[in-house]
């Protein structure tokens, strides 16, 4: 799988994550820091221009907005929060293919996709 990595502005990386639908390619692009934060990133999906912004949630605070889809992450002793922006009536499996792809992007193989904040 190749990577299109192109610095967009200082402080911002899109990193082009590709992906097989139907059996032909597509791209998520996903916005990072220049230090490569996990949870400080957004996944823009070009066909539908839906967005969805990664939190961690050892690192920051997140408040859901109405009208959003939030979903979380536990990865290890990891936890983020993924709420999309701009959703308007998208397929939920979109936005979870999305949140899947970042996960892949960053190594994080062992996470799990939750539609609550898991107890601990």
């Amino acid at each position: 799988m190749d990577l299109l990595i192109t610095k967009l502005r200082i402080g911002v990386i899109i990193v082009s994550v590709p992906y097989i639908k139907n059996l032909e390619m597509s791209n998520y692009l996903i916005s990072i820091t220049e230090n490569g934060e996990i949870g400080k990133g957004t996944i823009h999906d070009p066909g539908t221009k839906l967005k969805v912004k990664a939190f961690d949630l050892i690192k920051s605070t997140f408040k859901p907005r109405k009208g959003e889809v939030s979903y979380f992450v536990t990865a290890g002793e990891q936890t983020f929060a993924f709420e999309t922006e701009g959703y308007k009536r998208h397929r939920q499996l979109l936005v979870l293919q999305m949140i899947a792809r970042y996960c892949i992007y960053f190594g994080l193989i062992e996470a799990q996709i939750h539609s609550q904040l898991p107890f601990k």
